[in-house]
C-alpha cells in the first residue's frame, strides 16, 4: 500500500472525505483532521507500513507533508 492510498483510505473511511479531495496540497485541518485524528492516522501508518514515527516530530500540515513522513521512514526501513 502506498502512502497516498493509506491516507486516502483512512480519511475516506474515518471522516467521509471524498478521495478526490485528498491531494498533496490539501491541508489536513481542512479535511477534518484534528490532533486526535492525526494521531490515529500516524498509528495506522505505523501499523500498515511497519514504520515508527518519532513522537517529537512536528505535526504534518498537508497531505504531502504526511506522505513525505511516511515515505521517508519507509525508505529508511527498506534501505
Amino acid at each position: 500500500m502506498s502512502s497516498t492510498d493509506l491516507i486516502r483510505t483512512f480519511l475516506s473511511d474515518r471522516l467521509g472525505v471524498a478521495p478526490e479531495q485528498v491531494e498533496p496540497g490539501a491541508l489536513l485541518a481542512d479535511l477534518g483532521v484534528d490532533s486526535l485524528m492525526l494521531a490515529e492516522l500516524m498509528f495506522e501508518a505505523e501499523d500498515r507500513m511497519g514504520i515508527e514515527i518519532p513522537s517529537d516530530m512536528a505535526p504534518p500540515k498537508t497531505v504531502a507533508d504526511m506522505q513525505a513522513v511516511i515515505d521517508s521512514l519507509a525508505a529508511l526501513k527498506t534501505g
